[in-house]
């Protein structure tokens, strides 16, 4: 099963399908508010990439943050119809090479201990906790933390190159 998705920036007309959109993958508590998820898109070093669908449907989105060398994933969310299709990983692929670009070296993220299925596509990514947070959502859920160290172009070169 697969299914073809246009990549671009966020647009201010995007808001509302964003909203909704992460309201719909977070429970209550954790899905931001307008409020936060406006003062994240409207960051500094935001970077916000949206997935269409050939109807022109948001069928997700990323938002990082870029303070270099360090970068934060903020959110990746995928609604429910578009999900299994490689798409997280599209957004994800697309969101790193941008940060990249910007000077980030490092990315870090936060993702519920009990989200096996975050766990595993964020390890498959190359991220790595490096500790828990204790109540991290709504003062009950943890947290992983996790970070990845992105090599530059030349590294991935003479990384290939070793034996």
């Amino acid at each position: 099963m697969s299914a073809n998705f246009t990549l671009r920036p966020y647009a201010l007309a995007d808001f509302d399908a964003l909203y909704l959109l992460d309201r719909a993958c977070y429970p209550p508590g954790i899905a931001y508010s307008k409020r936060m998820l406006r003062w994240y898109l409207a960051l500094a070093g935001a970077t916000c990439i949206v997935a269409e669908t050939p109807d022109s449907a948001i069928a997700g989105f990323i938002l990082a943050d870029a303070d270099p060398p360090d970068g934060y994933i903020i959110t990746l969310d995928v609604a429910l119809g578009s999900r299994r299709l490689g798409l997280g990983s599209i957004l994800y692929t697309a969101i790193e090479q941008n940060l990249l670009a910007s000077g980030i070296r490092q990315i870090e993220l936060e993702t519920a201990t009990d989200n096996t299925a975050g766990v595993a596509f964020w390890t498959h990514h190359g991220y790595r906790s490096d500790g828990i947070l204790r109540g991290y959502y709504l003062d009950r859920v943890d947290a992983f933390h996790m970070r990845k160290t992105l090599a530059t172009a030349t590294e991935a070169r003479v990384n290939a190159k070793e034996p």
